[in-house]
């Protein structure tokens, strides 16, 4: 049995100019201990498919579809039975370390909370559990430090307590959002190291969240490009990278800036504009912003279609779209690519 299996994931939100379908038709299964990524531009469901699977979403938001962690379908369940689980049984670290963490109450007192919540520890124990997992993640003497605030720390450190918080209980399953948006190159590689160090000494199961492909290439198995809401293209990491399919994919591959552009050369950009969520076509949607499109791809969202082993694509022009994409340029793995094979744990 798969420890998540989320199957036609749909979430709508309600809005003064009406329904905002902010995620359609999302289906991934994850094993214990296999790493996912989720990648795509702000506004394109990463983060509210992240916040469906704790129940954290809005209070309009309709949930379809089912979450079946460890054997249980979370949509729908009491609010009581879901507080129990998260910070247990599922972590999540935010992107926004200094909104996550409460600015009135010691480090110590928070990252020791979860403990005696659902471990039921004693506040001495929980206290030395708290010093504990504050030096795992590299906070300098901690035993000094467990008493300070968060704006007492650098933007790092912040997050670094962040995952000591999410990481308390032991939890199957661990959501990072954005872990390093904000923080200096030095700093993601370590907050990335440390993640990857982490879910492979305790075995859990890693959604990372990234708009940076050198981040999912680098740290993920299996990943899904999101677009308005749909996973567009879904597959081995490698795969994902070596054969790129769906046209949204290419030009997000296409838009990267590279280290061998010409000075004054303009970066390549995907025509159009992102269309709002209570605007999206009725079919794929990415069409209108894509070369490609023909009224058929306006007609109904595209099922997907398995172009490799796992790896499969929503779009009903394949065939072409690899056609011209071949002739353009052939299909070569990334060096990111290469690099993510190395690093992965």
């Amino acid at each position: 049995m798969a420890l998540l299996e989320v199957r036609d994931l749909s979430v709508e939100l309600q809005t003064h100019r009406g329904p905002a379908y902010a995620v359609r038709d999302v289906s991934f299964s994850l094993e214990p201990g296999e790493t996912l990524g989720l990648v795509g531009e702000s506004g394109c469901g990463k983060s509210i498919t992240a916040l469906a699977l704790l129940g954290l979403l809005p209070e309009n938001a309709r949930v379809t579809g089912s979450i079946v962690f460890e054997g249980r379908d979370l949509v729908g369940l009491p609010e009581r039975a879901l507080r129990a689980l998260r910070g247990d049984r599922i972590g999540m670290v935010f992107q926004e370390p200094m909104t996550a963490l409460n600015p009135v109450h010691t480090v110590g007192d928070q990252v020791a909370e979860p403990l005696r919540l659902h471990r039921r520890l004693a506040a001495a124990t929980a206290r030395k559990e708290a010093i504990a997992l504050l030096d795992r993640v590299g906070i300098p003497d901690a035993a000094r430090r467990i008493d300070a605030y968060p704006h007492q720390f650098s933007g790092g450190q912040r997050q670094r307590i962040t995952i000591a918080m999410a990481l308390a209980c032991g939890p199957d399953l661990l959501i990072a959002d954005e872990p390093t948006t904000a923080l200096d190159v030095t700093i993601q590689r370590q907050i990335l190291d440390l993640i990857r160090e982490l879910v492979a000494e305790r075995r859990m199961a890693l959604i990372l969240i990234s708009h940076d492909l050198g981040v999912i290439a680098q740290n993920v198995r299996r990943m899904l490009v999101m677009y308005g809401g749909s996973v567009v293209e879904n597959g081995p990491t490698d795969s994902v990278f070596a054969n790129r399919m769906h046209p949204y994919t290419l030009g997000l591959f296409a838009a990267r800036p590279g280290l061998r552009g010409m000075k004054g050369q303009r970066l390549v950009t995907i025509p159009g504009t992102v269309p709002e969520l209570v605007d999206l076509p009725k079919g794929c949607p990415f069409a209108g912003r894509c070369r490609w499109t023909v009224g058929e791809c306006n007609a109904a969202l595209p099922g997907v279609r398995e172009v490799a082993e796992g790896h499969g694509a929503r779009c009903i022009r394949l065939e072409l779209v690899a056609k011209e994409r071949d002739l353009a340029a052939p299909a070569l793995t990334p060096a990111l690519s290469q690099r993510g094979r190395e690093q992965q744990p």
